[in-house]
């Protein structure tokens, strides 16, 4: 009788984790009221340390502007830095978002090749409980433009 009880409470979480994850997956194509979407200018990317060859142990550094989601009006600006990970293919960053309300700081990989999904860590301001997840996405193949999608959970007032 117990085994079957272990079972039984297996099975019931084991459905409670697929439904909220089918749940979740389903959101996604809906519109998300808690997200914020600006579009970076990557104008100032600069390895400052290390050689003129990609290696790991390398820091990238910027200072951007940021743009509306219709990249019209300059609406803000980041700072941050990456370090070289896998030469080729990923960085780990770490930047601050300045907005009008405050700021929204984020962390994780930046790929070469590829869209990411970076951690929301914390905010100020009208953001000053924000967590979450960025998504970071290639606005251009050239990598000079991307969108920073920030989904954030209790930001705002």
């Amino acid at each position: 009788m117990k085994r079957a009880l272990v079972l039984a409470a297996a099975v019931a979480a084991g459905v409670f984790v697929f439904a909220a994850v089918d749940a979740t997956a389903r959101d996604n194509g809906k519109s998300d009221p808690g997200s914020i979407h600006v579009i970076e200018h990557a104008t100032t990317d600069a390895v400052t340390n290390g050689s003129n060859a990609d290696a790991a142990g390398n820091v990238l550094t910027f200072a951007n502007d940021v743009f509306d989601s219709a990249d019209a009006k300059k609406v803000g600006s980041d700072q941050g830095y990456c370090v070289r990970i896998a030469v080729g293919k990923t960085w780990e960053c770490n930047w601050t978002t300045f907005l009008g309300g405050g700021q929204i700081t984020v962390e994780g990989p930046f790929s070469d090749t590829g869209n990411t999904v970076l951690a929301v860590t914390g905010g100020t301001g009208r953001y000053r409980n924000a967590r979450g997840w960025m998504a970071l996405d290639y606005h251009n193949p050239a990598g000079t433009k991307f969108d920073f999608v920030f989904h954030l959970i209790g930001g705002g007032d």
